[in-house]
């Protein structure tokens, strides 16, 4: 048994369940950090985390206010320049698994990190793509982690910063890119995965306490649920413990005490 938890925790655990020690994954700041690092410290430690950086095989004992934290170098095996990092690591196949957010995401998992609204008149202006473009086509396969709601789950996206399926169906291989895309949407209400034919996001999996009505109303498409859409398993003492002291060091070490 487990005590109580939050959907972010939540959120951050069945994240970090999708990685396997073996893997090569190329991180994204925040939540996907948060979740990498779980997984490095509980059941995958062998993984091979990189960051855009240059930093390769990084162990950060706290979570990294950006990609340029020393913490990352400091933790690191080596560290390599940045064109070295996109042309010979990453655009050289070499990443299993790339590990991305956003601000919204459409039913095929194309993601928009750039405009909300129109790009010469923007209701808001978004930090941009970063390396998260190159990332979403160059890795084996894309895993998402973004807070459910209809603000960022959108019918159609503003603009379309990252790769997903594109349109759907054999998108991604007419345009000529061999990899997977996203493989899973992993949000605080549920998890998602691509049907195999469509590649719409189709949920296989709900969080504990989460009715279908709830991630109806917070999804601004028709939502589809896979025929044996079971219930994620919540959150073990092990992992609850190891991801809230990893926070409390991160804030102890940020300065903040609170």
């Amino acid at each position: 048994m487990t005590g109580p938890f939050t959907p972010t925790e939540m959120m951050t655990v069945a994240a970090s369940r999708a990685l396997k020690s073996d893997d090569v994954c190329f991180v994204g700041i925040g939540m996907p950090s948060a979740a990498c690092n779980l997984a490095r410290l509980t059941h995958a430690p062998g993984i091979t985390l990189i960051y855009e950086s240059g930093t390769i095989a990084t162990k950060p004992a706290v979570l990294p206010l950006s990609i340029g934290d020393g913490e990352l170098c400091d933790t690191a095996l080596t560290t390599v320049s940045v064109p070295e990092m996109f042309r010979y690591w990453l655009q050289g196949g070499r990443m299993t698994v790339g590990f991305l957010g956003g601000a919204q995401i459409d039913r095929y998992a194309n993601l928009n990190t750039t405009v909300v609204g129109p790009y010469d008149k923007p209701k808001v202006r978004l930090p941009g793509g970063g390396g998260a473009p190159e990332i979403a086509i160059a890795c084996g396969e894309i895993f998402i982690i973004m807070t459910h709601g209809k603000r960022g789950f959108v019918e159609k996206l503003d603009f379309v910063t990252s790769l997903g399926h594109g349109e759907g169906g054999d998108h991604r291989a007419r345009l000529g890119v061999k990899t997977k895309g996203p493989t899973r949407l992993i949000t605080d209400l549920c998890v998602f995965e691509p049907d195999p034919q469509t590649k719409e996001m189709t949920v296989v999996s709900i969080h504990p306490g989460v009715t279908r009505d709830e991630i109806d109303r917070n999804t601004g498409w028709k939502v589809n649920y896979a025929a044996d859409a079971a219930t994620t398993p919540a959150p073990s003492a092990e992992e609850l413990a190891v991801l809230r002291e990893l926070h409390a060091r991160t804030k102890r070490a940020h300065g903040d005490q609170g």
